[in-house]
């Protein structure tokens, strides 16, 4: 017997001459290549092999007209991440007696006719899975799942399946010890069998419609889980208490639900504990935080109140991740996790928290990437000590924060977001800002930061949303602002601090029944799960309005606005270069010129703002070259001449978006540009001369009149009758009207002769 097994690595293509003929081959692994097309039909005659891996590639097509057919002694097939079409009968392997282990992720599953669903397989698969299929929507569970009584791992997640939860496959696979059936669209209660499996270790059915209360039996049912996950459903009621007795439970995670009551104080035996986005309330017992074996807490997003400051603890070393977000806590912020050097995450968000931020609390967390303080009533300085190496993201809006930022992140190289907003910071911008390379959110609005643009935070080559808007920042705009790229960039969009949790009982099986591993390819099936920490969002203003950018949504944001300041001077034409750039406000400012036909250049942007500002001449006719532009502003200006022509994206703006420029004219403003054509127009010198004297009495004669008329009218007030008085008040109403109309039309044609 030769050639047991073969791996191969970083192929480009597959030339079956010779290895194709290995009669006795075993194990073949092409896992994590470029190859592509269909598979060779030269595997058929590999009739010995036990394994095929062939994930991670781009080969297409349908097995069930490939070679994998005539294949019958596979024990071990993975067809992951590809661009194959696998048929939900499985029917190309219902003649594979020895097949265990089945593997098919992201690729697409074909609907076949029932007459296949009829069809009852020879094979009792170990380990399925078949999960992020494309195109396979509201789907069943494949009909070959109601054959199977020896699977010990099932993954259906992420596919869409309807119906309610499938009981049944607990029924039939007694010794099934890892289910995943997350993604989908199971609905109705969770309805359990009435005798224990206690083989099962992993559970989880988050991400999908079921509702109702938890049993009360769960614990019974499952007595030896370690992971429990039912997040994203409609759960109510309370959560069974008897979970913290459930002495292997590790992980739990039922956040955003509508569960009401819980007993914190009986589960502190979990490692990770998230219970965020439900209707949860009460105080916190203190042995929720003085738990030896807690690391990760998450109550975000609930009703718990009280103050946690002055809590006796003990396991203050343990924690990694403590998150408290919008809840009632109040008082002082706690000082008792100063120590815990392990922390990396911190949410305090959206409290009612107050005083000084603890020295204590910048300063110490070495490790701390992610803290969020916002939406509090803390204030005082920022120490200069913060300057943790570690983090990323920090919002501290919000609060009555204040003083000069100095040193406070002067270190702080890995720092991605950096959300000061809606404070009472004073000073300058810092220089050292252009130091922080990884930074991709600046936000400092609402503060009182003065001074000069600082043109080192032109060399934030990461940067994508800059907001200092009402400040008191002055001087001309940088242009050095072109050198931004605004690259898509997904740092800033992700938090990562999700838990890695891999369930261990693949190996095992594995090595029961293919022996010792001679290819990777066990460990390809290893299922590590990442329990995700939060999402980050960014609160920006475009198109006037103020949103909350999160997700795929805010890796591709990008804007800057430099609204509500002092700046003066032009606008730089080099701002034409910002050709990525989906936002630009500079309103309210003393900007003076002409709007920059460069702007022309912006092909994705979709807000530009340059309303109440002392901008003058033309509105350059290229800007219709912004197809993408949704929303326009240039109002309160001093711009004269044609509007833009109604085309593209202009032929959807309205007369509000030009409104407080009187020397304006052109659809879809009222006034007529024909007249201002004609009045414009050259005429000799005698006539201009002619015209300057008529207009000139006429103006004097207007005045004079009604001068007179005014205090005569005074004094006849004095002396008449009280009927004559009301009668001369609405004489003198009509004049006083007749007059201020002739004196303004006069001073018009005055103001156009001299033009």
């Amino acid at each position: 017997m030769f050639d047991l097994a073969f791996i191969f690595n970083d192929f480009i293509s597959i030339n079956c001459t010779g290895w194709c003929e290995m009669k006795n081959l075993k194990q073949l692994d092409l896992s994590e290549n470029d190859l592509g097309g269909s598979l060779p039909y030269c595997l058929g005659n590999l009739s010995s092999l036990q394994l095929l891996d062939v994930s991670e590639n781009q080969f297409t097509g349908n097995i069930a007209f490939g070679p994998l057919t005539n294949l019958i002694s596979l024990e071990f097939l993975s067809l992951s991440n590809n661009l194959f079409e696998v048929p939900t009968s499985m029917k190309p392997f219902m003649n594979h007696s020895s097949l265990k282990f089945f593997c098919n992720e992201n690729n697409r599953l074909v609907i076949e006719p029932a007459a296949f669903d009829q069809l009852i397989p020879k094979f009792q698969l170990v380990f399925f899975s078949s999960t992020k299929t494309t195109e396979a929507l509201n789907i069943e569970i494949p009909n070959f799942l109601y054959y199977q009584y020896h699977l010990r791992f099932l993954d259906l997640s992420h596919n869409n399946i309807t119906g309610m939860f499938p009981s049944w496959l607990l029924k039939n696979n007694t010794r099934l010890e890892q289910l995943y059936l997350s993604g989908n669209s199971f609905v109705g209660t969770l309805q359990l069998q009435d005798h224990p499996y206690p083989k099962m270790t992993e559970l989880d059915i988050s991400n999908n419609n079921m509702s109702g209360q938890i049993p009360k039996d769960i614990c019974l049912i499952f007595p030896n889980l370690k992971g429990l996950r039912m997040a994203k459903n409609g759960f109510t009621g309370c959560i069974p208490s008897c979970l913290g007795n459930i002495s292997s439970l590790r992980v739990l995670d039922l956040s955003n639900n509508q569960l009401s009551t819980v007993k914190l104080e009986l589960l502190t035996t979990l490692m990770f504990l998230k219970l965020s986005n439900n209707n949860l309330g009460g105080q916190i017992p203190t042995s929720v935080f003085n738990s030896s074996t807690s690391e990760y807490l998450y109550l975000g997003d609930n009703n718990f109140w009280g103050q946690i400051s002055d809590f006796p603890l003990n396991g203050w070393k343990t924690w990694i991740v403590l998150d408290l977000s919008n809840n009632q806590f109040s008082g002082m912020l706690p000082r008792w996790f100063v120590n815990s050097t392990n922390l990396r995450a911190i949410d305090f968000s959206k409290n009612h928290f107050k005083g000084p931020i603890p020295k204590d609390f910048f300063c110490k967390f070495d490790q701390l990437e992610y803290l969020d303080l916002s939406e509090n009533n803390l204030f005082g300085y920022i120490p200069s000590c913060f300057n943790s190496p570690q983090i990323t993201h920090v919002h501290l809006s919000k609060n009555r924060l204040s003083g000069p930022l100095k040193y406070g992140f002067y270190n702080s190289s890995s720092l991605v977001t950096m959300d000061l907003r809606d404070n009472s910071f004073t000073g300058s911008i810092p220089n050292w800002a252009g130091n922080l390379s990884s930074l991709s959110v600046l936000l400092l609005r609402a503060n009182h930061f003065d001074g000069e643009f600082p043109v080192q935070l032109c060399l934030l080559k990461q940067l994508s949303i800059l907001d200092v808007s009402q400040n008191q920042l002055s001087g001309p705009l940088p242009s050095c602002l072109e050198n931004l790229t605004f690259k898509e960039s997904s740092q800033k969009a992700l938090v990562n601090l999700d838990v890695l949790l891999l369930p261990g009982f693949l190996e095992k099986a594995y090595y029961e029944i293919m022996g010792p591993p001679q290819v990777d390819s066990i460990y390809t099936l290893l299922k590590g799960y990442w329990t995700n920490f939060t999402e980050e969002v960014i609160e920006f203003t475009t198109k006037n309005m103020y949103y909350g950018y999160k997700g795929k949504i805010l890796i591709y944001m990008s804007g800057i606005d430099l609204s509500n300041n002092n700046f003066v001077g032009a606008i730089p034409p080099e701002f034409g270069n910002l050709s990525e750039i989906l936002s630009l406000n500079l309103s309210h400012n003393n900007l003076t010129g002409s709007i920059p036909a460069t702007f022309s250049n912006l092909k994705r942007i979709e807000s530009l703002d340059l309303s109440y500002n002392n901008l003058n001449g033309d509105i350059p006719p290229q800007l219709t070259e912004m197809t993408t532009l949704e929303v326009f502003s240039v109002e309160h200006n001093n711009l004269s001449g044609k509007t833009p022509e109604r085309k593209y994206q202009f032929g959807t703006f309205d007369e509000s978006c030009y409104e407080g420029n009187p020397f304006l004219c052109g659809p879809p403003l009222r006034n007529n540009c024909s007249e201002e054509v004609v009045l414009s127009q050259p005429v000799p010198h005698d006539e201009q001369e002619d015209d300057g004297f008529i207009d000139m009495e006429f103006f004097y004669i207007s005045f004079s009149v009604c001068y007179t008329v005014v205090v005569m009218t005074i004094a006849a007030v004095l002396y008449i009758n009280p009927y004559w008085r009301r009668r001369w008040l609405y004489f003198i109403e009509d004049c006083i009207d007749t007059c201020y109309y002739f004196m303004v039309a006069s001073f018009r044609k005055f103001s156009n002769f001299r033009r």
